[in-house]
């Protein structure tokens, strides 16, 4: 454990030498002239004190060179204790930005199917409660490199003035080392225990408020509460324990530099009725070692804090390590706007636990086409558009655009080419126009309205500009907050606003997976007419459900269980493939009793469509 602190520690002042240097330097300034106080006042009490006591004189002159050096060595004192506690600060800061900002790179790098094995809360408390604990010895690290500068000096002072006194400082260090080395093996398994007792609250915390809807729709106040009660009382356990711990060995860590200070006193006095020492060196020597309590502790705080940096560095590395990276290839697709083919070959695709989702799956989206995925729930649909914008790879085959392979392109020309808008939207905490645009070039507000109104999202998006109270009423609506995930906007508003996202950047591959599904099936078909109907025409690829989403396709490609059993245009289909047929009509009904019961909700908790209609209940609490 200590050395692999050491090395811990070792590491992260590689990262920020600078930083440490100062810190470091300002301490070991600090504790010389702490050292060199001691002498001032044996100087004082011998030179000033005692003949003034004697004779009842005191020499002005002599005085004011001692207040002179007391005050002087004062403000040294002060000003190096303010360079080692910046140091300190400026080092510890700068190393855990540095690894944050390498955690979160390390998070972007890794493939969606890593994120699924991994909580949420896990990750955050990866790059937050564990990057504390990592560094949390570098705080006092600068003050123990001080106090051991102040050690080897007053070792040398002691052995210079007596071998008696020095032999009671030699035995006082070694002992607190030991002390220590036995605290940081006691507080490893509970430090390790709490860390990862912190990660669970963590997870169970951001789950529950961000199911806040499912659990308050579904009465499960009670029992989450109930559920982040226990997580949090076994941290509260676990963290009593490591108090317990620290409360057994604080107390003698601190109290040994106590007795040492006393044994000291009680040598020197017998060395000093002995004739071995004068008074000066008597006082000078209790001096230093009183002044060296405290600092001595220092390296107790760093030796103390070693389990829980060592412990936090794990988990760091633990993401820093992780393997699993989707490299990308070096080919450029051309920079056209004429619309991308798609091309499946033999693809199947196994998850991590080894079933299978796809088997030998082929099928092309020609360029300005769009092909429909049909298929019953868990059939491979949406692993299919996964594979399509690259989020994972497949197993066997693959997934060509204009003939080259995925795996072959650079990830700005896969992105520029490809545009994947997925069922749950996903809507940052910022403005419209930040989400619209996500600070990609050359994306101005005419060509955001452009999207806005591709997407059937600019009457409600322009509708918006009521709620601000600045700006150009013709876009200010841009300038709207929406909130934390859109909280603000409904669900179709928010899968429209995700639309009008992908739109913006003028895909020539555009892949929807069930993308519209809160949305009303009029503006839903007006949206998808409207882009086979668009000057920017892009290839479609699909994930539907509705009749008429898929009477828009020019192929639908139906699944089951991951294979494709048939393929062909969608009244075809109807009549020669029964499977497809009946999941359709099903499909159909299902819509037609949900927009039945619509009818009875208040049309006025709708979205406004980009024709001035109301959308139905269905929409908003889709």
């Amino acid at each position: 454990m200590l050395r692999q602190g050491l090395r811990n520690i070792g590491d992260m002042i590689r990262l920020e030498p600078k930083p440490f240097a100062v810190g470091a330097a300002g301490a070991m300034a600090n504790t010389a002239m702490t050292l060199f106080l001691s002498f001032v006042v044996g100087w004082v009490v011998s030179a000033i004190a005692v003949p003034a006591y004697e004779n009842g004189e005191v020499v002005f002159g002599t005085v004011m060179i001692g207040v002179a050096a007391l005050v002087g060595t004062s403000i040294i004192r002060f000003s190096t204790m303010c360079a080692r506690r910046i140091g300190a600060g400026v080092m510890m800061f700068g190393v855990q930005a540095h690894w944050r900002r390498q955690i979160t790179r390390r998070y972007l790098a890794l493939p969606v199917s890593w994120h699924q094995k991994h909580p949420t809360g896990t990750l955050l408390s990866n790059a937050n409660a564990d990057v504390e604990a990592a560094t949390r010895p570098l705080a006092p690290l600068p003050f123990a490199v001080g106090t051991l500068f102040m050690v080897i000096v007053a070792m040398g002072a002691f052995l210079w003035i007596d071998w008696a006194i020095a032999l009671v400082a030699l035995g006082m260090f070694p002992a607190l080392f030991a002390l220590n080395a036995l605290f940081a093996t006691k507080m490893a398994p509970r430090a390790k225990r709490a860390q990862e007792l912190r990660a669970e609250v963590s997870a169970v915390g951001h789950e529950s408020f961000d199911g806040a809807l499912v659990v308050k729709a579904m009465g499960r106040e009670a029992a989450e509460t109930e559920r982040f009660t226990a997580t949090a009382e076994d941290l509260r356990d676990a963290m009593i324990g490591v108090g317990r711990l620290r409360a057994a060995f604080e107390p003698a860590i601190s109290g040994l530099p106590e007795i040492g200070v006393l044994v000291a006193l009680l040598v020197g006095l017998a060395r000093f009725e002995a004739g071995a020492i004068d008074l000066g060196q008597l006082v000078t020597v209790s001096f230093m070692f009183s002044v060296l309590a405290f600092p001595v502790r220092a390296i107790g705080w760093v030796l103390g804090d070693l389990p829980g940096s060592v412990v936090g560095r794990r988990r760091v590395d633990h993401v820093l390590s992780a393997t699993g990276d989707m490299a990308y290839g070096d080919n450029e697709l051309p920079d056209t706007t004429t619309p991308a083919r798609l091309e499946f070959n033999a693809v199947a695709y196994a998850y991590p636990d080894g079933h299978e989702a796809l088997h030998e799956v082929t099928f092309t989206v020609e360029p300005g086409t769009t092909v429909a995925l049909v298929g019953a729930t868990g059939s491979g649909k949406s692993t299919l558009a996964h594979l399509a914008a690259r989020l994972v790879d497949p197993t066997r085959g693959t997934v060509t655009l204009d003939g080259h392979d995925l795996r072959d392109l650079t990830h700005a020309s896969l992105a520029r080419t490809t545009a994947l808008v997925q069922q749950i939207p996903f809507v940052f905490d910022d403005t419209v126009r930040a989400n619209l645009a996500l600070d990609r070039p050359g994306l101005t507000d005419d060509r955001l309205w452009d999207a806005l109104i591709a997407a059937g999202a600019e009457k409600f998006v322009a509708a918006l500009a009521s709620t601000t109270e600045t700006g150009d009423p013709d876009t200010s609506g841009l300038d709207t907050e929406v909130g934390e995930r859109g909280t603000t906007l409904s669900g179709g508003q928010r899968q429209r606003l995700t639309l009008a996202r992908a739109l913006a950047g003028k895909p020539r591959m555009l892949i929807l997976d069930d993308a519209t599904s809160a949305v009303d099936p009029k503006v839903e078909s007006q949206i998808l007419t409207g882009l086979k109907d668009s000057a920017d025409v892009a290839s479609v690829l699909v994930v539907a459900y509705r009749r008429a989403t898929i009477a828009l396709a020019d192929e639908v490609v139906f699944l089951e269980n991951g294979r494709i059993t048939a393929r062909g245009p969608h009244q075809d289909l109807l009549k020669t493939h029964q499977p497809y047929a009946d999941l359709v009509t099903a499909y159909e009904r299902a819509e037609a009793e949900r927009e039945f019961d619509s009818e009875f909700n208040d049309t006025d908790l709708g979205d406004t469509d980009f024709n001035g209609t109301k959308h139905n209940e269905e929409e908003t609490t889709a």
